[in-house]
């Protein structure tokens, strides 16, 4: 994936451990505990050891989101090899002032366009009551392929053919 992303309103670039504030309130939104899990992150020290090891971590690729024009991050963007999925898992999440302005849209356009040139296959993976990720990915081009458990967890697999 390259490394910086530019869309009209968004800069789209590599997350790193001056990052780590930015990190700790993301995780830390309702939205975030409530679909994607609680990453125990209490500390901008917690945040700091969690962006090393996704960042240590070939299968992980994490982009935050930043408004052009003042530079402050608004969400990210991720690609992520699972081991229990055939093909990489793309995934979004934002700060909750920033939903229903299009940024997700916006941001994850532009990284899809780039990343499925050497991707034939990209999947999403939510929960059922995942209401507002479940229409973006159809806004996106994403088509409901099946269920797939993982620990105990019933997740939809989205799929888009590139």
């Amino acid at each position: 994936m390259q490394s910086t992303f530019e869309t009209e309103r968004l800069i789209i670039n590599e997350m790193t451990v001056a990052d780590n504030a930015f990190i700790l309130e993301l995780t830390n939104t309702k939205e975030w505990l409530q679909f994607i899990g609680d990453r125990n992150l209490k500390t901008p020290d917690d945040a700091t050891l969690y962006i090393q090891k996704i960042l240590g971590n070939p299968d992980f690729n994490y982009r935050l989101v930043r408004l052009k024009d003042s530079r402050t991050p608004i969400g990210a963007i991720t690609l992520i090899k699972r081991t229990y999925l055939e093909y990489s898992d793309f995934g979004f999440a934002f700060l909750p002032a920033y939903f229903g302005q299009g940024f997700a849209a916006e941001a994850a356009s532009a990284v899809l366009a780039s990343v499925s040139v050497s991707n034939p296959v990209i999947l999403a993976i939510t929960v059922r009551e995942n209401a507002r990720s479940i229409s973006l990915l159809e806004r996106l081009g994403f088509k409901f392929d099946c269920e797939t458990e993982n620990e105990g967890e019933l997740l939809l697999t989205f799929r888009l053919n590139t």
